[in-house]
């Protein structure tokens, strides 16, 4: 185990034992039946600083947003994404930003965490229950309505799909603020959505073109991920020759690649590579397909509203997989590349057809 790594366990540890017996919603004994809550200023608390776990709460402020349309929203987040991925959210005010290694800005870390208590909010939201620092902050906080987002077996009888890591803190926050005289909403939840601009998909359009250089359309791969969730070479290598057999004449296959720089087909394609999340996002906003193991790649193509084939052989499928329009998540431990390729054929012919 690295030193980076045995501090980060000690971290965790430290914030279990300090939240060890937080997590109950607090709600008062007003009557609300006749003057529902009044929300003019929530706090969502998700220290948390990777890509896909912060895309992964757009569906919920997009829901305080549609619940609260005046309402301002501040973030508790690690790291600097957020900010970056919220800024064309109208809604969205004050970024409170953890460093993304604390024990390297000790000082800072501690100050940020005091800062909790600078504002009083109508709403507290904690968006993950098994995250010790997420009801630790949410404790801290200066507000008579703390939700720390329990689970419910009513919830989970009633939704098939309300232990989607993004779902599932919406369809609990509904139903919590009807003890506010809120009435439930019962549509969809919200796809993520990075909000991207005309002009971001405009210009992620001149960057495509300047790659691929002709009329095809794209079909976007990324063949990268963390850990286990990696796909090795050996995997990918056929399933390109797969695609390139199959669309090659008819589509450009383009990889994204990652910040590490790395291909697990050996840079054969065409390739993309950026450190700017909403030009990643923007360029593949003008892709016709996105396919990719689960990743923070794989939610940014979900929030730009790509069709995306996740890959999935150690995550949990109903937990992690993109369900915005034409996007589907399949297990490559039960799914042959054959069945991978009438898969993809589906989706870019039914793409097709609502054109």
């Amino acid at each position: 185990m690295s030193f980076s790594s045995k501090v980060n366990q000690i971290r965790r540890v430290i914030m279990q034992g300090l939240a060890s017996n937080i997590g109950k919603s607090t709600i008062s004994k007003k009557d609300y039946s006749n003057n529902p809550l009044q929300v003019k200023r929530v706090l969502i608390c998700r220290p948390n600083s990777r890509l896909g776990n912060q895309l992964l709460i757009t569906p919920l402020v997009q829901e305080l947003v549609e619940t609260f349309p005046e309402c301002k929203i501040d973030l508790f987040v690690r790291g600097f994404l957020a900010p970056i991925l919220f800024e064309n959210y109208n809604n969205v005010d004050r970024t409170i930003k953890l460093p993304r290694k604390p024990f390297k800005e000790l000082i800072g870390y501690i100050k940020v965490w005091f800062s909790l208590r600078k504002y009083r909010y109508d709403l507290v939201i904690n968006v993950s229950m098994s995250s010790s620092s997420g009801r630790l902050s949410t404790q801290l906080t200066r507000s008579k309505v703390k939700f720390f987002n329990e689970d419910s077996k009513e919830l989970q009888a009633k939704y098939p799909d309300y232990i989607h890591i993004a779902k599932f803190p919406v369809y609990n926050l509904r139903r919590y603020l009807t003890q506010f005289g809120i009435k439930e909403n019962n549509n969809p939840v919200f796809s993520l959505d990075l909000k991207l601009s005309p002009s971001e998909i405009t210009n992620g359009k001149n960057v495509l073109d300047n790659i691929v250089s002709n009329t095809k359309k794209t079909i976007a791969i990324y063949t990268f991920a963390t850990g286990s969730k990696c796909y090795p070479q050996s995997w990918w290598e056929p399933v390109y020759d797969r695609l390139k057999a199959e669309y090659g004449e008819t589509y450009n296959i383009l990889e994204v690649l990652p910040v590490e720089n790395v291909s697990q087909i050996g840079f054969k394609a065409p390739s993309y590579y950026s450190k700017d999340i909403r030009e990643i996002g923007s360029v593949i906003a003008n892709t016709e397909l996105f396919i990719g193991a689960d990743s923070g790649i794989m939610h940014l193509a979900s929030s730009v509203d790509t069709p995306t084939v996740g890959l999935f052989s150690i995550s949990d499928i109903d937990k992690y997989q993109p369900y915005n329009k034409g996007s589907i998540a399949i297990n490559t431990k039960k799914t042959s590349t054959e069945d991978l390729i009438q898969i993809i054929s589906k989706i870019l012919s039914d793409k097709a057809e609502n054109k």
